[in-house]
């Protein structure tokens, strides 16, 4: 499986740079690592530094003539899943077929530290 994005120009490769920074961008850095991390090829191309990578590839440079606003464009084997924004990591996980697992939380009951006593009504020993 391979993902590439090709990102509209941007001061840096990911985006997250300067003093406004899209909210958008560090999320979707952070789910193309999460889906790194699921084992699938992941590549980024930004215009502004990796123009070639634009220009080499036939369905961006069609994709770029018919709508000039369609970065940003995402491509699953070659063939466009998402044009004019970040795809969601729900998304991303459905076109590269892998499964979101939800992470259980745990609670854990606070007890006092040092000197004072539990929630229980125990003396703390935790400084012992």
């Amino acid at each position: 499986m391979k993902l590439d994005v090709f990102d509209p120009p941007m001061c840096c490769s990911s985006g997250v740079c300067g003093p406004k920074v899209d909210p958008v961008l560090p999320r979707f850095a952070a789910d193309l690592d999460w889906l790194r991390g699921q084992g699938v090829a992941v590549a980024r191309y930004n215009l502004a530094q990796q123009p070639m990578a634009f220009a080499d590839n036939e369905t961006v440079k069609t994709a770029l003539t018919e709508d000039e606003n369609c970065l940003p464009l995402t491509l699953v084997e070659g063939k466009i899943a998402c044009r004019g924004r970040y795809p969601t990591r729900s998304e991303l996980a459905r076109f590269a077929g892998v499964k979101i697992v939800a992470i259980p939380v745990v609670t854990v009951k606070q007890e006092a530290c040092c000197g004072g006593a539990s929630a229980s009504g125990s003396a703390s020993t935790c400084c012992a």
